[in-house]
């Protein structure tokens, strides 16, 4: 993996042109074929073997004038204060907007308000009901015309008009929130590298990569139907990811720069280490999101497969263009104009950073800081106990959107349950009466306690399917409500023991809350295969059976402590007004499960980033407390930086109108606060210090079956060590006598060539292996200079040592 990534960064940034308009022709294909896609739909739920849907497949087969997957809209009407919209112009005014809904483009039918039995007893609040034969993401944009139009006619005739239902045309989402990501983002990567070229590559490729996987993704609609959320979680997944990994790559760039290799050596050995490191934490990001389309409920499988696109899309950026990038950069990206005094003297090796002094803290109080950490987070944890789901409706639009108040008036008018109503149907094929059975299902509904209205049945052509109808006393996501429909399906059991009919709920609350129920079962088997996947991954990256168990449990803390937040402030209205939140109330079922496809993903990104740094310092024969206080040298800094931005894109989201978009930034961006500072960087190294050498610990049987990714680039290195020693040979004490050079973060640079030994232990001392990486890097700087400014260059240039390296290249391995 290191020496093929090696190679791969060494050829882009030394083919960049190419690289670079390959890029560019790619977007401009994707662009192209986007700009005649269809586009996202809304995400309408289909939850297949689940009553509710066998009820709709059933009714779509029976009553096709019915339309029952075809979208439908409310249009509520509220007589001006102290009239009545039975009065002679009120009432003429709203049959002339009936008629007028009524010849609209893909309508099926429209409720007459007055002989359908649509008016409050009040008098003052009516409504019509709209059917469309289409469903809700092909309601074209003459329908929505249509519903404005009835809108200001009715206004201007003094009538309060309001429009509900998922045929209703919703606000375009904001773009404040990647605005706000992308701000913060840029200051938190000038503030580390103190660069507006190092700050502004990350950012470039990460724009570049998340264009490229929204284009995809509004391809693929031309033959998916995807879910406008899709989109949404895409953008925000591949925009954090994308900078994150690129953060990663350009730090280290810098580090082998300023290590005295050339500026191609320094991209290759760059993409050879923490590119390893990207392409592991790329895939447990992509395992993780790709894991929600074994639930079955197809929105949950185009936000899933989207997002991983979008991640894999950020991981091919970070190790294709974005070496072509530092190419185009050279040697102008190690320049840090910006930096404050302190960071240039880390820099120059002088001070420790605070990364470097909490890791000391840590590892000398393990005990104490994992106590209170793991207490912490399980106070935060608490709320999650009281956790309750559902899906979102109209309840959960802005305050002042036509859907609210058309829902807001409607509870008002004619109580909370005619915003979910209920379908049940009586399938009676089996029966040998059909209409009896359909009396005495309804009998049965006019005797349940919650029901408050209860429809007569209405019979299909052939006359052994009935459909009646239920409105209950309590909201849609009430507790109440829910009850209510285990009620009526209950009595199906009975009804077919006597009639031989069978009877089943529908309707939107009834799929909602269907979806609950298939996602709270789905949550066990969800975790257990995506942390399965991930653990397989993690155990191949780190040799260690230790330290991926460790991370799962890190991460079902993060997951737990994330979701006390989220029921905090969504259900139990903490802080509520400080998050833009309006409204409590049952979180949102898709939520839980999203958050842990996602937390799951990016807590192992942060993990690979900074243990896998840990375990480099440890097989170059750092003993396991040092190698804790050098990964966090090394990886700190920047883990800080990405979680920083991480959350600042997160939170940015919680700008959107949207319940569900709000509610996911919330907890992305908690989930990444806790996980990252509480998690990786406090309770990762104290249980570290705990296990010593035991954290690393591997069975020779289990070592000899898995096999060896290199994630570390330890072959590599040995490979160009060999190179090196057989291309340019050097005396010892010539080496001695080069100096000790200090790496960028105040360490000695050579341990890439340090020539460790399984045991760790080295074969020369350390200032010696410290002279030699200078030494190294200096000759070759000192060779291409010769080459390029010198016509008359020395017999033994390197030159005619190329077919040597190639040939060591490509088998690393046997030099060693």
């Amino acid at each position: 993996m290191a020496t093929f990534l090696y190679r791969l960064g060494r050829l882009s940034f030394r083919r960049r042109r190419i690289v670079v308009m390959l890029w560019v022709a790619v977007l401009a294909a994707i662009g192209i074929g986007a700009m005649s896609a269809p586009g996202t739909s809304s995400g309408a739920l289909s939850v297949p073997g689940t009553q509710s849907q066998r009820a709709i497949d059933l009714l779509r087969k029976e009553f096709p004038q019915a339309s029952a997957d075809g979208a439908t809209a409310r249009v509520v009407f509220e007589a001006p204060g102290g009239q009545k919209l039975t009065s002679g112009v009120n009432k003429v005014e709203v049959e002339s907007l009936v008629a007028k809904l009524e010849k609209s483009p893909q309508v099926s039918g429209v409720s007459d308000p007055f002989t359908s039995g649509l008016v409050s007893k009040s008098g003052t609040i009516a409504y019509a009901q709209v059917s469309y034969k289409v469903a809700q993401a092909d309601v074209s944009g003459a329908a929505h015309a249509v519903q404005t139009d009835v809108v200001a006619q009715g206004e201007k005739a003094g009538l309060k008009v309001s429009l509900g239902g998922n045929a209703v045309e919703g606000e375009s989402a904001s773009k404040a929130a990647e605005l706000i990501g992308v701000g913060v983002a840029a200051v938190v990567l000038v503030i580390t590298f103190g660069s507006l070229i190092a700050a502004g590559l990350p950012l470039l490729t990460a724009i570049l990569g998340v264009a490229a996987a929204v284009l995809s993704v509004t391809l693929a609609t031309h033959f998916f139907d995807l879910a406008s959320a899709s989109t949404t979680l895409a953008l925000m997944l591949g925009l954090a990811v994308a900078i994150d990994y690129a953060l990663f790559i350009v730090s280290r760039y810098r580090n082998e720069i300023r290590d005295g290799h050339e500026p191609e050596e320094a991209c290759g050995r760059a993409l050879g280490t923490a590119g390893s490191a990207v392409v592991f934490a790329g895939l447990t990001v992509i395992v993780a999101l790709s894991g929600l389309s074994v639930i079955g409920i197809g929105m949950l499988t185009s936000m899933g497969l989207a997002s991983a696109f979008a991640v894999a899309v950020a991981v091919i950026i970070a190790l294709t263009l974005l070496p072509a990038m530092l190419g185009f950069a050279g040697m102008r990206i190690t320049k840090s104009k910006m930096l404050t005094r302190r960071m240039k003297a880390l820099e120059r090796g002088e001070g420790e950073s605070m990364g470097v002094r909490w890791a000391r803290f840590v590892t000398r109080n393990p005990v104490k800081v994992l106590a209170v950490s793991v207490a912490g987070l399980a106070l935060l944890a608490i709320p999650a106990m009281s956790l309750r789901m559902a899906l979102n409706d109209d309840s959960g639009k802005p305050p002042g959107s036509t859907q609210r108040i058309a829902y807001d008036t409607l509870s008002e008018g004619f109580g909370p349950g005619f915003n979910g109503p209920l379908t049940v149907v009586v399938d009676a094929r089996g029966s040998d009466n059909p209409k009896a059975a359909a009396q005495d299902a309804y009998a049965m509904l006019g005797k349940l306690d919650d029901a408050a209205t209860v429809r007569p049945p209405s019979f299909n052509e052939a006359g052994d399917v009935a459909l009646l109808g239920v409105v209950p006393m309590s909201a849609p996501t009430s507790e109440a409500t829910k009850v209510l429909v285990g009620e009526i399906r209950d009595h199906s059991a009975a009804l077919h023991q006597d009639t031989g009919a069978d009877l089943m709920v529908t309707g939107l609350t009834a799929v909602n809350i269907d979806v609950s129920t298939k996602l709270s079962q789905a949550l066990v088997p969800y975790l257990a295969i995506v942390v399965g996947l991930a653990l397989v991954l993690l155990l191949l990256v780190f040799r260690s059976i230790v330290i991926p168990l460790k991370a799962a449990l890190g991460f079902l803390l993060s997951v737990a402590s994330t979701l006390g937040v989220v029921v905090a402030v969504f259900q139990w209205g903490w802080l509520k007004d400080l998050f833009g939140v309006d409204q409590t109330g049952p979180i949102v079922s898709l939520l839980p499960i999203v958050l842990i496809g996602v937390v799951f993903g990016l807590a192992m990104d942060y993990e690979v980033f900074l243990v896998s740094r840990m375990r480099e310092e440890y097989v170059h024969g750092a003993d396991p407390t040092q190698a804790i206080v050098e990964g966090f040298r090394h990886s700190g800094r920047v883990v800080t930086a990405a979680a920083v931005i991480m959350v600042s894109v997160f939170s940015g989201f919680l700008l959107d109108n949207e319940v569900l978009i709000k509610s996911i930034g919330l907890g992305l961006a908690a989930a990444v606060f806790i996980d990252a500072f509480v998690v990786r960087m406090t309770i990762v190294p104290a249980v570290m210090a705990l296990l010593g050498r035991r954290a690393w610990a591997l069975p020779k049987w289990l070592d000899r079956i898995l096999p060896d990714v290199d994630v570390e680039g330890e072959k590599l290195r040995h490979a160009l060590e060999a190179e090196q020693t057989v291309s340019a040979p050097e005396p010892v004490l010539a080496r001695v006598a080069a100096g000790v050079h200090a790496g960028s973060d105040g360490h000695g640079a050579p341990r890439a060539f340090t020539g460790v030994h399984a045991s760790g232990d080295t074969d020369v001392p350390a200032p010696a292996q410290q002279a030699r990486g200078k030494a190294r890097g200096l000759s070759r700087l000192k060779q291409r200079l010769a080459r390029g400014g010198d016509a008359t260059a020395p017999a033994d240039s390197t030159e005619p040592k190329a077919p040597a390296r190639r040939k060591l290249l490509k088998n690393p391995i046997r030099r060693r």
